[in-house]
Parts: structure tokens; sequence; C-alpha cells
């Protein structure tokens, strides 16, 4: 089947199978590897994009082909002329990462809360990304740095 998709900007035309995962069309078709795959099975969160600039998708739960016709967003998206998004740049300054596995699932997550809820609460924050796994940070510094970047935005 054929599937017409814009990712990071940039349009893309590819002959998929029906059952590929977007996961693995972004990873394997378009050579964006920066969305992991974890578990397969929705539950890690890993790979977690922006479909249509503000909903966040476990992308190894959705098939290409459901993307058709749609903008995606992948965490090298955030990156703009060399300069690192605000939220990029948070989890930079503040540690929210360690391993660095889950982080491109929590940054995207990150952002389509902050495109839906510029001034989240901690609470709010903490219910985005229960559906994403970390095994190494405690969510504290990830939690911070979803603020650092909210009060970036606004101020």
């Amino acid at each position: 089947m054929k599937v017409s998709v814009t990712v990071n900007g940039t349009a893309y035309e590819r002959d998929v199978e029906p059952r590929m995962l977007l996961a693995y069309f972004i990873r394997e078709s378009l050579g964006l590897t920066g969305t992991h795959v974890g578990c397969d099975s929705w539950r890690c969160g890993c790979c977690v994009v922006v479909l249509d600039g503000d909903r966040a998708v476990k992308s190894c739960t959705m098939f290409a082909v459901q993307a058709d016709g749609h903008e995606i967003t992948t965490v090298e998206g955030l990156e703009q002329g060399g300069k690192l998004h605000p939220l990029q740049q948070a989890f930079w300054d503040c540690h929210g990462l360690q391993c660095g596995y889950c982080t491109p699932g929590m940054l995207m997550t990150s952002y389509a809360l902050l495109k839906h809820n510029a001034k989240p609460t901690e609470p709010e924050i903490r219910e985005a990304i229960s559906g994403n796994l970390c095994r190494c940070t405690g969510y504290q510094n990830i939690v911070k740095s979803v603020q650092q970047a909210a009060a970036a935005e606004v101020g």
C-alpha cells in the first residue's frame, strides 16, 4: 500500500506492507532512528511521536497506513536550525535523562502536553507522562525539565 506522510516538515511517499507498524516505518523506511522501540506492546512509551501537531501517539500501536495523509513529528523534528527546542534544553539542564532510551518518548509526550497546556501543574505533568516508563531517573528530573520548558515557553 502507498503511504504519504509529512514527517518533521518533509513529505514522504512509500510503499509499505499493510501490517507495518508506524514505529518501524519511521525507523526503517525513513531512517529516523530517534523513535525508539522498546516493548512492541504499547506499555513503555519510548516510541511516542506527535501526530498532527499536538497528539502524542505510541507509534508501535499504529500502522503506517493509518498515518497516511497526516503530519508526524519525531524527536528529530524538535531541534530547529541547530538549536535545541526549549524542552530538549530543559532535559539537558535539569538532567531529565540518564540512559536516554525513554527520552525520545518522554520528550514527545511532554511536547504534546505543552501544546495543550502551556502551564501544567506537577500532577498534570505526572499524569501526562504516566504512560512512559523510565527505569533510571525516578521521574523527578523529568518533571523538573517539563516545568522549566513550560516556564521558558511562557516567559
